[in-house]
């Protein structure tokens, strides 16, 4: 079986085929901080996350880039005068992280602000001036452009004919040649924070939106790399014009473009420009960091995802089925628990359900994976009640395996979230345990009052008692 990932650029799903089999490399557009993270940000980022965890299963290492954009004239235009625009920056940047961790997206390998790369984009726009492709503007206003007529390519990355194009938005068209130039760098402009520029060839000031992640993606990753991901709304302009700067550059640049759809209210994107956004900080003071992540995981990465009330509940019932299958299951073998959360799921492939492994290495089909997982739920808990404790154990390790892979095993340590789960599955079973051992005492003193008393507060607290030939378990109802 081979990984196939639907490649923008050629509008096919391809064979992934990775420069070095043992580093796969991947750069990944990461927010812009101006203002804190709304749930579509989250599910973007859980997308990649998804991909990066798969390719650690089927190459090991994966080096992943996920930078943060830092100066923008957003960031710029919501600062204040008691907050400058880079302490906004740095405060949003650290939601942003604490979204991010809140539902288990692993941490990038390198997490590269623009503002430390500033020399390496001054280096990227000399090299496409040198190679004329880009030209500072005649005006004494600072300004430098990509010329897009200059490169005859622009376009093939969302396959658009450049006259069929709008005209770029992102500076002052009055210096332009063309309308459909964009800006590489924006002389510094009367009114904005004297910190917020920087010296250059063509004047003080800062660098444009897209020339960033050209110059990180290479600084981090080098001229050739294998994925650059990002949201579908970024394919136009952001990533159409990283290609056609980077490579216009002479670097190779990303071999597969991969997107993620957006999250929609009502069919509409979900944006802050719309005012139409769910904050993620507030979804989760809502709902368990580990159903939010079942719920925006439970789409196709390339799908619209629209979220309502009823996507928490059956995400909530979902991992209540797989939690009770792995409690019931895990019992049957103490060895296997350990084995299964203590440590973590084997690397590799080969504990995974065949079935399972076919949906993911198909452009990462994790809702015909999550299929298969609850399959495994199923069939073991068949086992279970028919006494078939291998059968069980097997069921058991297959669904640790599948669980951890999708970052999704409702009993691990380092889940979602941070462990909370574990810890308190582990509190509840204590004290469940104690009230266990009073009702069997009190059945071995044949005090059968006493003993019906514990039973009917265990049954009130919403908790079942399974007396089996190993003694008695208990299970969370529903």
């Amino acid at each position: 079986m081979t990984l196939r990932l639907h490649d923008t650029r050629t509008q096919q799903v391809r064979d992934f085929v990775p420069l070095d089999p043992s580093n796969v490399t991947i750069y990944v557009c990461g927010p812009t901080v101006q203002s804190g993270p709304h749930i579509g940000h989250v599910r973007a980022a859980l997308s990649f996350d998804l991909l990066r965890r798969w390719l650690e299963r089927r190459h090991g290492r994966v080096t992943v880039v996920r930078n943060v954009t830092d100066i923008d004239d957003k960031v710029l235009a919501n600062a204040t005068e008691a907050e400058p625009w880079w302490a906004l920056a740095y405060r949003m940047e650290q939601e942003f992280t604490a979204a991010y961790t809140a539902v288990g997206i692993l941490p990038p390998t390198y997490e590269p602000r623009a503002t430390a790369s500033i020399p390496q984009m001054q280096e990227l726009i000399a090299r496409l001036i040198d190679r004329g492709h880009a030209y500072a503007a005649d005006d004494a206003s600072g300004d430098v452009y990509f010329d897009v007529r200059s490169w005859p390519a622009y376009g093939e990355l969302t396959h658009q004919s450049l006259d069929a194009m709008e005209a770029a938005a992102d500076a002052d068209p009055r210096a332009k040649r063309n309308p459909q130039d964009f800006a590489l760098w924006k002389g510094a402009k009367a009114g904005e924070p004297a910190d917020a520029t920087w010296d250059s060839p063509w004047g003080a000031g800062r660098p444009g939106w897209h020339i960033e992640c050209s110059a990180m993606s290479r600084r981090y990753l080098g001229p050739e790399f294998d994925i650059h991901g990002g949201g579908l709304d970024l394919r136009f302009p952001h990533h159409e014009n990283e290609l056609a700067q980077s490579t216009a550059a002479g670097d190779p640049f990303a071999r597969y473009w991969v997107h993620n759809g957006l999250v929609t209210v009502d069919g509409q994107k979900m944006s802050k420009s719309l005012g139409n956004f769910t904050l993620a900080a507030d979804v989760l003071a809502l709902h368990d960091p580990l159903v939010v992540r079942y719920a925006l995981a439970a789409a196709h990465y390339r799908s619209s995802l629209d979220l309502t009330d009823s996507s928490w509940t059956e995400a909530e019932a979902a991992l209540g089925r797989i939690r009770t299958f792995l409690e019931r299951t895990g019992r049957m073998s103490a060895e296997d628990a350990t084995r299964g959360h203590a440590q973590g799921a084997p690397e590799g492939i080969d504990a995974l359900p065949a079935a399972f492994v076919a949906a993911m290495d198909d452009d990462l089909g994790v809702p015909q994976a999550l299929a298969v997982l609850h399959d495994t739920v199923r069939r073991g808990n068949a086992a279970a009640d028919a006494g078939d404790r291998e059968g069980a154990r097997t069921a058991f390790r297959e669904v640790s395996a599948m669980a951890h892979t999708l970052g999704l095993d409702p009993l691990a340590a380092g889940g979602a979230d941070g462990g909370a789960v574990a810890k308190t599955t582990t509190a509840l079973d204590a004290l469940v345990q104690a009230m266990i051992a009073q009702r069997a005492q009190a059945r071995a003193d044949k005090d059968w009052p006493a003993a019906d008393r514990i039973r009917d507060a265990i049954a009130e607290a919403g908790i079942t008692l399974e007396d089996t030939p190993d003694g008695t378990h208990w299970s969370i109802d529903g």
